[in-house]
C-alpha cells in the first residue's frame, strides 16, 4: 500500500472515531443568598431544582444531585445545573417557603440567583395573620437589637472606666471624663445595678483627686465643696445600685457587699465615721467570707476619726475573721498605744495587748514599710522585738 493510501485510511479512521464521540453538555454553577420575610438569613433549609414544571411540589421527585443545602449565613451553591427552564424551590423541612424561576442557557457557567422574601410581591401572598405576626416580630427584633447595641456600648464603657480608675489610683489622677461617661451610662440604662456601682466608683475617685489637689495646695479637703459633693453623690449611687440588685430576680449579695464597702470609704473620706462604720457592718452581713477586709476597713475609719476604742473592737473582729491580716494588728496597736501611761519613774506603760499586736504585725509583715517604725515603737515602750513571736499569743 502506498504512503498516500495509508494517510487517507488514517484520516478516515480518525474521522470515524471523532464522529462516534458524544458531545459533553456544559453545566452552570448557581449560587445566591436567601433572605426570610423578616430580613434575616433564611436558615436552615435547602434549595431544590427541577425542570418538571407541570406538577405540584409534593409530586415532584427531586434527584439527590439537584438538592443543595443553605448554610448558616443563608447562602447556597448549586453545581452541575444544565441548560433549561427550572423551578427553584426554597424549602425548610417539609415546608415550601418560596419558589423562583430560573432559565439556564447553554452558554451560562456562573449564575447568581438570590431570593429576597421581603419583596412586596412575596408579602402579598401571606395571610393577614401571618403579616401581623411578622410585623410584631420585626418590632420586637428591632427593640432587642437596639437594647443589645446599648448593652454593647455600656460594656465597652465599663472596660474603659475600670482601666482608667486603675491607672489613676496610684496618683489620684483626674477621672472627671469617666464620671461623665458613667453618668451617661446610668441615664441610658437606669435599671442596671453594676452601672450605678461603677458610677459611684468614679465619683469616689474624683472626690479623692480633688482632695489630693487640696492637700498639695495646703488646703483642707473638708472645705472643698466639689469633693464633698462627689463623695455624697457616690454614696447615693452605691445606694441605688444596692437597692436595684436587692430587688432583682437574682440578687448578688457579694456585689451588694462590695458596694457597701465602697460606700463606707466614701463616707469615711467625707469625714462621716459613724455612717462609714455602719456601711462596713452591712458589707460583713452580706458577705461573711470577706469579713476580715471589711472589718479592717472599719477599723481604719474609726482610727482616723480618733475613735480608738471602737477601732480596737473592729480590728479584733478583723483578726478573728482573718488571723493573718497584718494591717489589722497594726491598727489595733496604733489605737491602743494612744492609751499608754507612765509610772512614777517615767517608764511608759502600754495597755494590755498593744505590744503583742505590734509583735504580731512584725511577724506577719517583716518587710512592710512600717516595720522599722514599729520596731522603734516597741523598743521605746521598753520591750524587745521578738523574732519568733507566735501570732495569736
Amino acid at each position: 500500500m502506498t504512503k498516500s493510501k495509508i494517510s487517507l485510511l488514517t484520516a478516515i479512521a480518525a474521522l470515524a472515531i471523532f464522529s462516534g464521540r458524544r458531545a459533553l453538555a456544559q453545566t452552570a454553577t448557581v449560587h445566591g443568598h436567601v433572605t426570610n420575610p423578616a430580613g434575616q438569613p433564611f436558615t436552615p433549609g435547602e434549595v431544590k431544582f427541577t425542570k418538571d414544571r407541570t406538577v405540584e411540589y409534593k409530586d415532584i421527585k427531586f434527584p439527590a444531585n439537584m438538592i443543595f443545602p443553605i448554610d448558616a449565613n443563608g447562602s447556597y451553591t448549586a453545581t452541575g445545573i444544565g441548560p433549561g427552564d427550572y423551578f427553584v424551590f426554597v424549602v425548610q423541612g417539609t415546608t415550601t417557603a418560596d419558589r423562583v424561576d430560573l432559565t439556564v442557557k447553554s452558554t451560562d457557567t456562573d449564575i447568581t440567583l438570590n431570593d429576597d422574601m421581603t419583596r412586596e410581591e412575596y408579602l402579598k401572598t401571606m395571610t393577614p395573620e401571618a403579616r401581623k405576626a411578622l410585623e410584631e416580630y420585626k418590632k420586637k427584633n428591632a427593640s432587642t437589637a437596639a437594647i443589645n447595641a446599648v448593652i454593647g456600648k455600656l460594656n465597652t464603657t465599663l472596660k474603659t472606666v475600670q482601666a482608667d480608675l486603675a491607672a489613676a489610683a496610684p496618683t489620684k489622677g483626674d477621672v472627671s471624663a469617666d464620671v461623665a461617661m458613667m453618668k451617661e451610662a446610668t441615664d441610658a440604662k437606669a435599671d442596671e445595678p453594676v452601672l450605678w456601682t461603677n458610677y459611684g466608683n468614679t465619683l469616689l475617685a474624683q472626690g479623692d483627686h480633688l482632695a489630693a489637689e487640696d492637700k498639695k495646695a495646703g488646703k483642707p479637703s473638708s472645705g472643698d465643696a466639689d469633693a464633698q459633693k462627689d463623695y455624697a453623690d457616690a454614696v447615693e449611687a452605691y445606694k441605688k445600685g444596692i437597692d436595684l440588685d436587692a430587688a432583682s430576680k437574682k440578687p448578688n449579695p457579694v456585689n451588694e457587699a462590695a458596694a457597701y464597702n465602697q460606700m463606707g470609704n466614701a463616707y469615711a473620706h467625707s469625714g462621716k465615721g459613724t455612717e462609714a462604720s455602719a456601711a462596713f457592718e452591712s458589707a460583713v452581713k452580706l458577705s461573711p467570707a470577706n469579713a476580715g477586709m471589711y472589718y479592717k476597713n472599719e477599723a481604719v475609719v474609726l482610727y482616723n476619726a480618733s475613735q480608738y476604742d471602737q477601732a480596737v473592737a473592729a480590728a479584733d473582729k478583723a483578726i478573728a475573721a482573718d488571723p493573718k491580716a497584718a494591717d489589722a494588728y497594726y491598727i489595733k496597736a496604733q489605737s491602743l498605744v494612744t492609751k499608754t501611761t507612765t509610772d512614777k519613774t517615767g517608764k511608759m506603760i502600754p495597755p494590755p495587748g498593744c505590744v503583742d499586736a505590734y509583735q504580731a504585725f512584725l511577724q506577719l509583715a517583716p518587710n512592710d514599710p512600717k516595720a522599722g517604725e514599729v520596731k522603734v515603737m516597741i523598743e521605746s515602750l521598753g520591750e524587745k522585738v521578738q523574732t519568733k513571736f507566735k501570732v495569736g499569743k
